[in-house]
């Protein structure tokens, strides 16, 4: 299964990496379990506009595996959280949220995130969340979400929103739990010495 993750300028890193690091760690847990030689469970690339390096929020650099127009089919789209306020501008990050909405079996969102998937209109009439001093943003900014504090995560089918840094990282283990095996999402949260909150 192909997980992508999208990389911007100002975005909060851990929100990036916590999920590329449950996703990659799950892949390495379940590769104990198989042949030699087999393909991973999860492949995780990275996805920016372009190839240029992006800089997260507190200044570390992060090269793009991939562009918005030219990455593998994903199984799973990550929209990590940060200073979102330019990508609520840009029309072709929001185009490709729209459009992973309609190509990706889950398109998912940890803190901030949550305003890019609502401003591209994919969170009308369902439930999410995102960081507690973002809620009133997003009711704002798309009154047609039923916005839900104090959860972890709102997982709706094929659109699943987190909290901020942490509750991400549970979201994942929650999606690989979905995606793959509850025992996986456990022995990956072991493997990282995780206190995974199972429940939302």
């Amino acid at each position: 299964m192909h997980i992508g993750i999208l990389v911007f300028d100002d975005m909060e890193l851990l929100d990036m990496a916590g999920p590329y690091e449950v996703f990659t760690t799950a892949a390495r847990v379940h590769a104990r379990g198989q042949a030699a030689g087999a393909n991973p469970l999860f492949t995780v690339t990275t996805i920016g506009r372009n190839r240029r390096p992006v800089r997260a929020r507190a200044g570390l650099q992060v090269q793009p595996d991939a562009t918005l127009k030219e990455h593998p089919p994903l199984d799973c789209a990550i929209v990590p959280g940060g200073v979102v306020t330019a990508e609520l501008q840009d029309r072709q990050t929001l185009d490709w949220i729209g459009q992973q909405r309609r190509c990706a079996r889950i398109l998912a969102s940890v803190c901030t995130g949550a305003l890019m998937l609502a401003e591209a209109g994919v969170l009308d009439g369902l439930a999410a969340t995102t960081h507690w001093e973002d809620l009133d943003d997003l009711r704002r900014l798309r009154p047609a979400v039923r916005v839900r504090e104090g959860v972890r995560w709102v997982d709706e089918g094929a659109v699943v929103t987190s909290a901020g840094i942490s509750a991400g990282i549970d979201m994942c283990l929650h999606l690989v739990a979905r995606l793959h095996t509850l025992e996986l999402a456990r022995a990956t949260a072991r493997q990282m010495d995780y206190d995974w909150q199972e429940t939302p």
